[in-house]
């Protein structure tokens, strides 16, 4: 006798930098089954911290391939010790962090053809790969092919034009001629280079998936209004690069995400590609566009300044948030432990309302002056791209951060908009689950709106306080200049 149709389900998945994560969702839009495995915790012997390793130049970051692998086949194994059943399953898609690359070894193509079920995934693979640490969206090493890539396309706004960014160390073009420079027998040995993403579906198709328009739209090497490779941007990373990429197929409001790194997405029709932040297709309209601004320095940060200003304690954190004025007395706060990517600067700067550097602040606002400059950052480099506030709009915000209200409460005060919250912590892997529903019913023309109607509806999380437009539109000007300062000092030029 067939199931329900209620008992069906798709699954979807996040490699992300710290885990893998898989949700069920069924029919009716409900999750009923999540787990994850956790890089540092669950599989130690890779020695990473925070998913990754950080070389000794401080500027190279990289992940183990193999280590994603087995934390697929200890995920997979734990659904099926729990009881799951994979006959339910319609469908499966899955998000992967952004830029990072596999390098597929040559004859890997014929082991993934021809895998066993009765083998985990991480043995049969081991011999697959040509490089074993693979670069990922944290790494900041590859500045010299990013000068070399936009001199060999007519500059940076030329190649921003073409792909929908400036040249970019941890996109996947320079990564690509990274190792073709410094490794090439490395390079020469590869027949196949993935994204995360379709590294990911590779593992579950058997053979290797193509790269979409939408993740290929961050390696600078997609021409974003025409969708096919650049010839002259290949030509520059690396030879023979199109054939070990495939050929790019199609993917079938304002977005926060506040997770390891913050990430802002807006949704647009006519792309107005810049020097700063990044365009790409659009995953579920084909039509259209959405920008994507990045912050490097996002929950790693706020965790360090739990730790020091606030004894590790989030609930401290908050008290520090609601017994702080909007606007912090004007004292304002640049925080990047790592090198930012938005804006291109490092270190900590503090600042009185006189816009004099000092070297501390209190603890409460210390915490207050960090979660300010996020926001304000990330709304100053918004509007360089041509977002605005208006009388509708609303902001969504996921990831860990979102589950903290006090933190919201900044984020709809600096913004001057409400933000709603979808109730569930894997927001990333829930998205993979709904585009894998969309992925049934694509061929159809159904849109994804249509395919979502029935999904939980976000929830009203905070609006703005009374006189936070005031407040904010003083302190967005001063947060620029302030930023362009520090810029100019770290290049050494006149303020």
């Amino acid at each position: 006798m067939a199931e329900p149709a209620a008992r069906l389900c798709c699954l979807g998945w996040d490699f992300s930098t710290q885990q893998v994560k898989v949700v069920a969702v069924d029919a009716a839009m409900n999750v009923f089954y999540e787990d994850s495995v956790h890089f540092d915790r669950d599989l130690p012997e890779f020695g990473t911290q925070g998913g990754v390793h950080v070389h000794q130049d401080g500027l190279t970051v990289t992940s183990p391939v193999l280590m994603w692998v087995q934390a697929l086949d200890i995920l997979l194994e734990k659904m099926r010790a729990s009881g799951f059943d994979f006959s339910r399953v319609l469908a499966l898609s899955g998000a992967g962090q952004q830029h990072g690359s596999i390098y597929w070894k040559a004859g890997a193509s014929r082991v993934l053809t021809s895998l066993s079920p009765d083998l985990p995934l991480h043995e049969q693979l081991q011999a697959c790969f040509s490089i074993h640490d693979c670069p990922v969206w944290m790494d900041s090493s590859t500045t010299a092919q990013c000068r070399q890539l936009e001199a060999a396309v007519g500059g940076a706004q030329a190649l921003s034009c073409l792909t929908g960014s400036r040249a970019y160390e941890r996109f996947t073009g320079n990564q690509i001629a990274k190792i073709y420079q410094q490794n090439p027998e490395a390079y020469s040995h590869t027949e196949r280079i993935s994204l995360v993403s379709s590294f990911a579906a590779s593992l579950f198709l058997g053979s290797y998936c193509p790269i979409d328009y939408s993740d290929g739209s961050g390696m600078n090497l997609l021409q974003i209004q025409d969708k096919v490779w650049a010839q002259a941007c290949l030509g520059a990373c690396a030879p023979h690069l199109e054939e070990k990429l495939g050929p790019p197929v199609p993917s079938c409001s304002v977005v926060i995400s506040l997770g390891t790194s913050d990430t802002l997405f807006l949704w647009l029709q006519e792309p107005t590609p810049a020097l700063e932040g990044h365009i790409f297709c659009s995953p579920v309209d084909p039509r259209h566009y959405m920008a994507l601004l990045c912050f490097k320095n996002g929950s790693l940060m706020r965790e360090k300044i739990r730790d020091e200003s606030a004894s590790g304690s989030w609930s401290e954190f908050s008290k520090a948030l609601r017994s702080t004025e909007m606007g912090n007395g004007g004292n304002l706060g640049f925080y990047f432990d790592v090198k930012e990517i938005t804006p291109e600067m490092i270190g900590r700067h503090r600042f009185s309302p006189e816009n004099r550097e000092v070297p501390a602040f209190p603890a409460d606002v210390e915490i207050r002056a960090l979660i300010e400059g996020q926001f304000l950052a990330k709304r100053i480099h918004a509007e360089g791209l041509g977002y605005r506030v208006l009388p509708k709009t609303k902001i969504l915000a996921t990831g860990g951060a979102s589950h903290n209200g006090d933190i919201l409460q900044v984020l709809a005060d600096v913004f001057g908009a409400p933000v709603y919250v979808i109730d569930t912590a894997n927001s990333a892997c829930v998205g993979s689950a709904y585009r894998a529903f969309h992925g049934l019913a694509a061929g159809t023309g159904v849109p994804f709106s249509e395919v979502v109607k029935f999904a939980p509806s976000p929830r009203l999380a905070a609006t703005p306080s009374p006189g936070a437009a005031q407040v904010y539109a003083a302190l967005l000007p001063r947060y620029a200049q302030l930023e362009q300062r520090i810029l100019s000092q770290s290049q050494g030029l006149p303020e």
